[in-house]
């Protein structure tokens, strides 16, 4: 089969397609023909070197992908050989043919999702439900901020938002993102690439402030939000790109907090939970992955390139 490899750590040059032998799976794992797989931010850091996570070298990046059970190991009992499939982490990797993945690391993937748009579910959906619900514990009354409302995080934030009754702020840095933001699910959208949004958005809740922040760029972004927030705020950091100095004291007159987290740590309920609402909100189409572009495989390189330019418009994808 055809899959990316990475054998040392560095730029995106480091992506090579390269023919490995299909594995082949064992007990308790099934083997996915992939359609489609998501490149997220983290692919970059990780090839790069710079993640929390460094896996063994040579690998194959890539934890998103969709596509169809092609193979099972003895045990499996929840997916069958020809089953539509998200995946959420894989073994192998996602970034080619076909890829080795646990039972619990598959799941459903409903028939008016395509698998483009499944290759976007796991990493934006997952962190956005993840900060909405467990990370800030939205309730329906507030009214939440998304800064880079128009990429792949950003769209879903406000998908989620807008479905569970919050009053719903995005920011974009070009008309298209802001269009886009608009049409999934805010309610006031602001260009954050112009002086003076800050005012506008503060005028838009009435003086009163937000009362969550989920934040993409925190190092460009982080102390300008916290002037923001409402009494008991919070600021979920999903995306962070080098050191920033605040003023803690904007953050003690507002009994506020500043909350990051990882994926990688989620315990089995917070899982269960994720997947069950995402699930859901598939199914009754108020979770609608957008995809912005499909890249061919072999151009891995470009799609890591691109993934970290400024106004993302939807979700990047990988085709075999």
């Amino acid at each position: 089969m055809k899959a990316i490899r990475v054998h040392k750590f560095g730029g995106s040059e480091e992506l090579k397609l390269e023919e490995i032998p299909t594995p082949q799976p064992a007990a308790g794992q099934v083997l996915v023909r992939i359609h489609a797989a998501g490149v997220n931010p983290y692919d970059t850091y990780m090839r790069a070197g710079t993640y929390a996570v460094k896996p063994p070298l040579p690998y194959t990046p890539g934890s998103d992908a969709a596509g169809v059970i092609e193979a099972i190991g003895e045990g499996i009992k929840k997916v069958k050989v020809g089953d539509r499939v998200y995946t959420a982490r894989t073994i192998t990797g996602a970034y080619a043919e076909y890829a080795l993945a646990l039972e619990e690391q598959v799941f459903c993937l409903p028939e008016k999702i395509n698998f483009a748009q499944g290759a976007g579910v796991w990493v934006p959906y997952g962190t956005a439900y993840h900060a909405l619900f467990h990370s800030a514990q939205a309730h329906a009354s507030e009214t939440v901020l998304v800064h880079g409302a128009s990429g792949g995080v950003g769209t879903a934030t406000l998908q989620l938002a807008r479905a569970a009754g919050l009053t719903v702020f995005g920011t974009a840095g070009t008309a298209k993102g802001l269009e886009l933001a608009t049409r999934e699910g805010a309610h006031r959208v602001f260009d954050h690439a112009k002086p003076g949004y800050a005012e506008q958005i503060m005028e838009a809740s009435e003086g009163r402030g937000v009362d969550i922040v989920v934040e993409m760029l925190a190092n460009v972004n982080l102390p300008g939000d916290m002037k923001m927030l409402a009494t008991n705020g919070r600021i979920i950091v999903v995306g962070n790109r080098g050191e920033v100095t605040i003023n803690a004291r904007e953050l003690m007159s507002r009994r506020a907090a500043v909350r990051g987290f990882t994926l990688w740590a989620l315990t089995a309920a917070e899982t269960a939970d994720i997947h069950a609402g995402l699930g859901a909100g598939m199914e009754n189409g108020t979770l609608r992955p957008i995809v912005g572009k499909e890249i061919p495989l072999v151009e891995a390189p470009r799609a890591h390139r691109e993934v970290l330019e400024p106004g993302a418009h939807g979700k990047i994808v990988l085709i075999p």
